[in-house]
């Protein structure tokens, strides 16, 4: 990681061996796929091709995109198709991805988005169709939601709030400074922000959130700490810090392979700062093992609440 906002040249080299992945594998993963394969049914975790498959997979989670696989919004280190969907919704998809839920017997899924500004709601009541379904299909799983902005109208994160997901996940992606050159202009770093707090404010239960950041697109150290600290004035619970990885030419430039001793050292000052639940490595991706991040800040929460009262 740099120590000062100098630019580098961009990489053009192999992989560094941290970030070497090995192919999927385990019974429980081939099983899976082969049901699904079987109703014709696909998650995010396949079409992404995330290297933790196996392991969210192996602790029945997974992560679905809905509203369809074009994006409004053209941020520079993406791969979702861009442009106007028109307002097309797939009516059948609650049924579809509740179905794959309960076949994919999930303890946790995640619910991701691409941006839907063609609608005047974001897709806000589709989202809580979708998060609806779940909870009359398969009660017991927890539900996150990884969501856009919708352009911070309080109505649409209502409307997401009405389904009750456990967790409402909001990325801000990197530091304020590269977000003009990380993101669509429209997805701005104070937004982001806001959209945290104010689903804080908004809720009427006890909501997590949740943001992420990606390290090696040109940030300093203290940059990324400063981040974690804005995060954190906004009462964030949640964050997950991984390696960015160029899609194609096309995209944002890797400026630097950031070393797992960094992402651990990053990793504890997140942890002092108080957030109840790090991911931070070189694989980490936004819904990484997101079951077990929940399950252990519940149970951190749980003592914490239970040290107090035998105090009491």
């Amino acid at each position: 990681m740099t120590s000062g906002p100098e630019r580098k040249k961009d990489l053009h080299i192999n992989k560094p061996k941290w970030l070497k992945t090995k192919i999927p594998t385990g019974s429980t993963y081939f099983e899976i796929k082969k049901d699904l394969r079987g109703k014709k049914l696909y998650t995010v975790c396949e079409e992404a091709k995330c290297p933790n498959i196996s392991e969210c997979w192996a602790t029945n989670t997974a992560t679905f995109m809905i509203l369809g696989d074009t994006c409004t919004r053209a941020c520079r280190f993406c791969n979702v198709k861009t442009g106007n969907p028109n307002g097309w919704l797939d009516p059948s998809e609650p049924e579809k991805t509740a179905q794959s839920v309960e076949l994919m017997k999930l303890k946790y899924a995640v619910l991701t988005m691409v941006d839907r500004d063609d609608l005047p709601d974001g897709g806000s009541a589709h989202v809580a169709k979708v998060l609806n379904k779940i909870r009359v299909v398969r009660p017991s799983c927890k539900l996150e939601f990884l969501g856009g902005d919708f352009q911070a109208k309080d109505e649409s994160l209502r409307q997401v709030l009405s389904a009750y997901p456990e967790v409402f996940a909001h990325n801000v992606e990197t530091i304020e400074r590269l977000t003009p050159r990380v993101r669509d202009a429209r997805s701005t770093y104070r937004r982001s922000l806001e959209v945290l707090r104010r689903v804080k404010e908004l809720a009427n239960y006890n909501v997590k959130t949740k943001s992420a950041i990606m390290l090696g697109l040109g940030e300093t150290k203290d940059e990324v700490i400063q981040t974690l600290k804005d995060l954190r004035d906004y009462n964030v619970d949640f964050v997950t810090i991984g390696q960015y990885m160029r899609p194609s030419k096309r995209h944002l430039s890797i400026k630097e392979f950031v070393e797992p001793a960094v992402f651990d050292e990053i990793g504890s000052i997140a942890k002092e700062l108080g957030f109840t639940a790090v991911a931070s490595s070189p694989l980490v991706r936004s819904s990484y093992k997101a079951g077990d991040l929940y399950e252990k800040a519940m149970e951190s929460e749980d003592a914490i609440f239970a040290a107090g009262s035998q105090r009491g």
